[in-house]
């Protein structure tokens, strides 16, 4: 039997895109167009300032050019862009000279026959879009070669192989469809005294998904489409209580209360919410939002009938549960997930379910493959790009939370987080379009300010790039997990009979 040939050339994993895309050897021609490069290039020798302008609107780069000495030569007309010198025969060739490639280019009589074989700068566009049609096609190429690499390494999880051939694919398109995009200034200045128009003319309007909480939304505005949404506190705050609810309320389209949300003359629909519990089963998380829901202590009622009535009970959790049923909530609750195996999962549901809302709990339990070896700080960054990438991606705002570190207790005084705590990487702060600090007083030590009120929980809206920041005061009830808008401050008027008082949060 003869021996079976090798399918993957290990040489060529090793390889960059760009090379892979220029360089890899197939059986067939690669896809190129040499003439249109020639025109190019002598198109930006005869008229270097409009056609390099042009050239940069439709993102040409020097890996574009599969011919080695056009790519020398456009290589050295960036160099010199960049520096702010002039681009002529003369200056490429002193560059190339530089840089020893003068001789393996051609020199001068190569860069005159370029210009002499080009007619006319007009057609340049034409020229870069065909050569930027061939560089698409040969990066395509190259992406298949390295994703086949990926499938026969018994190492990498199929999911993950799936995921990150996906965002290859669509990293290439998202290269070729970006073009530098100018509005022109009166149309920007129509469309946003419009948006003030109707601010005005519907007074309290959101202009992004209510949260189900009052006070939230009239900080924030509502959940904004493309947004990444921090929500950081230290362990035990329950910050996983207040994301839960917030889901609840906008697959249920009501309020914390059970009331029918409404902006204006607008009533909101449900919507659908994807979570993702990387700590949490997602048994656990239905207990929560069920119990909360019917505004029963999970722990009562596993303890059994002699602490609750079951003919109380039983009715409230079966009304909360033909409801909870019906709400459109995806939940994955694979542990250790990589982040690009999360951006694929939340594609392809995206496409199959009109998801308005992921939530993921939480940011450090998240991994990425590419970058596990170059440290907790390194890898927790790159997750928070590909977070904030993919809501953008998504257009659906995404509420994340993340870890606090122990920083604010060893400060002192009032203990109050700052977005520096946010552990492990300031990506997370740079990345965030809006970050919330969530702390409970009562957790805190004694010398803090209001620490003898158990439900109070206090929201810091410590960043928002579109909008005010400022302090958000609510109750929370642990024995049912949830928060609501700080009317009372008794916790017979909030928990009824249902709570026994030792069951009340204590410090």
């Amino acid at each position: 039997m003869a021996p079976r040939k090798k399918r993957i050339d290990s040489a060529s994993a090793a390889q960059p895109l760009s090379e892979l895309a220029g360089e890899a050897p197939l059986r067939r021609v690669l896809p190129q167009d040499i003439e249109a490069e020639r025109g190019l290039l002598g198109s930006i020798l005869i008229d270097p300032e409009r056609v390099w302008d042009l050239c940069t609107m439709r993102g040409v780069v020097s890996e574009a050019f599969v011919e080695p000495a056009h790519r020398s030569i456009y290589g050295a007309m960036e160099r010199l862009m960049a520096k702010g010198q002039p681009i002529d025969g003369i200056t490429i060739d002193n560059y190339l000279r530089g840089t020893n490639e003068s001789e393996t280019v051609g020199g001068l009589q190569t860069l005159k026959v370029l210009m002499d074989r080009t007619p006319t700068s007009a057609h340049a566009g034409y020229y870069a879009d065909l050569v930027i049609d061939q560089f698409v096609r040969r990066s395509i190429l190259g992406a298949v070669r390295q994703i086949e690499q990926n499938v026969y390494d018994a190492t990498q999880s199929p999911d993950y192989v799936l995921g990150n051939a996906e965002q290859t694919i669509l990293s290439i398109g998202e290269g070729k469809n970006r073009r530098a995009t100018t509005v022109e200034w009166k149309t920007s200045v129509q469309d946003t005294l419009q948006m003030l128009t109707k601010h005005l003319e519907s007074p309290g309007e959101l202009s992004g998904i209510p949260t189900g909480f009052k006070a939230l939304d009239n900080q924030l505005r509502g959940l904004q489409k493309g947004a990444m949404i921090v929500l950081a506190a230290r362990p035990s705050m329950g910050k996983t209580s207040l994301a839960m609810n917030i889901a609840e309320c906008v697959a249920r389209g009501r309020d914390i209360n059970g009331i029918p949300m409404r902006t204006g003359n607008k009533t909101h629909p449900k919507r659908g919410v994807l979570v993702f519990s990387c700590e949490m089963p997602q048994v656990q998380l239905t207990t929560r939002m069920l119990c909360g829901m019917a505004e029963i202590s999970a722990r009562e009622v596993e303890r059994g009938g002699q602490f609750i009535k079951k003919s109380v009970v039983l009715p409230k959790l079966q009304a909360a549960a033909k409801e909870l049923a019906e709400m459109p909530i995806f939940c994955d609750d694979q542990g250790g997930l990589d982040v690009m195996e999360l951006r694929a999962r939340a594609r392809h549901l995206c496409k199959k379910h009109p998801i308005e809302l992921i939530v993921i709990d939480y940011l450090q339990l998240l991994g990425h493959r590419e970058f596990a070896q170059q440290g907790q700080q390194v890898m927790v960054s790159k997750i928070s790009g590909e977070i904030k990438a993919m809501a953008k991606e998504l257009n659906v705002p995404v509420l994340v939370l993340s870890q606090l570190s122990r920083a604010n207790e060893q400060r002192g005084g009032d203990e109050k987080p700052k977005n520096s705590d946010l552990r492990d990487s300031g990506a997370i702060e740079q990345d965030a379009d809006v970050i919330m600090l969530l702390r409970r007083p009562s957790f805190m030590s004694a010398r803090v300010p209001e620490h003898d009120d158990p439900l109070l929980a206090i929201v810091d809206v410590s960043k928002n790039r579109n909008g005010a920041t400022g302090e958000v005061r609510l109750n929370f009830n642990g024995p049912i997990t949830r928060f609501k808008d700080r009317v009372e401050t008794n916790p017979e008027a909030l928990t009824g009979d249902m709570v026994p008082a030792d069951d009340l949060p204590t410090p």
